[in-house]
């Protein structure tokens, strides 16, 4: 049975308001506890809970923020500048699968003390076009390669990176307050980038060019034979570094059967590629073709200008549809009848009448009449012929 930390752990969002209140990002407390990020940020959304000697040393360093943010200390003119000095991020790879990149959306922070310099001159805060840009310039590289990776194609790859920040940005309230805002546009490039309807488009019925590697082609074919959830879990946790449980989660299934998908497309991986055995040797090589291929995505801006274009084009359809509506409405008010007319009944028969019978032999009286009227000239009787004058 695995021990529990004998210190009591916080709840899930006050371990992360006091690892905000140590101004601590979420690395550099794993790298003090010796772990990764991704379990730093599983702990304090509260999917896993911290056991053993690092839940215990993670509970202990918990404790020690809480007694530091009961006792004010005094702030000097050093520790002023070193506390408001911008940070500086850690240096992104754009071609690495491995990293993975989160864009802090600002946070309400506790208020300062009056004796703070920070309290006098408070942080400016990003504007929303701003922060959209700097989540784009960090995840939208490295969510190109990724895309290409899945489907093979450069030009999807692309334009699924584009569809996802487009939708980010017409849904960016609910995106900036988000956990993880590059796990969200990542999960959109991949449904976009994964949908079966792109068959059926013109321009993507022809294969494109291989890459030029021949271990990269025989690669990039074991991933595109793949059904897409495998290739999606591959990707995910071999490809980018996440856990089982954050895999899990962002593909939707539960973890026993991540744990499954992921199982066999290391054996269908390892059965045409012997020596990419080795889950390490696997990141290294997807990291490698994806980094072989010369793939760029557009500039933030115009990913903007293109969200906002899109909106006023269905913004304006949706009107106009709106408007044939209510025109075909007032149509039929217009011409429909003014008051109730009764359907005509059905006929009835008329008593008293003979019904009509079809003709049937002539009597002896019938044809003879019928005879001497043959019998007489075409142009009828004497009587009725004219006479001149």
């Amino acid at each position: 049975m695995t021990q529990s930390p004998a210190t009591p752990l916080p709840p899930p969002k006050e371990r992360r308001r006091l690892r905000e209140t140590a101004s601590l990002t979420q690395a550099q407390l794993a790298a003090r506890l010796g772990v990764s990020r991704q379990t730093v940020r599983a702990w304090e959304s509260g999917r896993t809970a911290p056991r053993g000697a690092k839940g215990e040393a993670y509970s202990r360093l918990l404790a020690d923020f809480a007694e530091r943010s009961e006792v004010t200390p005094e702030v000097t003119p050093e520790a002023a500048s070193e506390m408001t000095a911008p940070q500086t991020p850690e240096p992104v790879t754009p071609v690495s699968l491995a990293k993975e990149v989160v864009v802090a959306v600002p946070q309400p922070q506790a208020a300062p003390s009056p004796s703070s310099p920070a309290a006098s001159a408070p942080a400016p805060a990003l504007t929303p076009a701003q922060a959209f840009d700097a989540l784009y310039a960090f995840c939208a590289p490295a969510l190109v390669r990724q895309a290409f990776l899945l489907t093979g194609r450069r030009e999807l790859a692309r334009e699924s990176v584009e569809r996802a920040f487009q939708l980010a940005w017409q849904r960016w309230p609910e995106v900036a307050r988000d956990r993880d805002p590059a796990s969200w546009v990542r999960a959109a490039a991949y449904e976009y980038a994964l949908s079966p309807w792109h068959r059926f488009r013109p321009r993507y019925r022809h294969p494109e060019p291989p890459p030029a590697a021949p271990a990269d082609r025989v690669l990039l074919d074991v991933m595109l034979s793949l059904p897409p959830s495998y290739r999606r879990t591959l990707l995910l946790h071999d490809g980018v570094g996440l856990g089982l449980p954050e895999t899990a989660a962002e593909t939707e299934a539960s973890t026993p059967a991540a744990a499954g998908r992921l199982l066999h497309a290391r054996q269908a991986v390892a059965a045409r590629l012997p020596d990419l055995t080795d889950p390490a040797e696997l990141h290294r090589r997807l990291t490698a073709l994806a980094s072989a291929e010369r793939l760029r995505a557009p500039r933030p801006p115009v990913v903007r200008s293109g969200s906002e274009r899109r909106a006023r084009f269905w913004t304006r359809a949706a009107i106009a549809f709106t408007v044939a509506i209510i025109g075909a409405t007032a149509l039929t008010l217009r011409t429909a009848p003014t008051q109730y007319e009764p359907p005509v009944p059905p006929g009835e028969a008329v008593q008293g009448v003979p019904p009509r019978s079809a003709p049937g032999p002539l009597s002896e009286e019938e044809l003879s009449l019928k005879a001497k009227l043959r019998s007489e000239t075409a142009h009828g009787p004497e009587r009725l012929v004219p006479r001149a004058e």
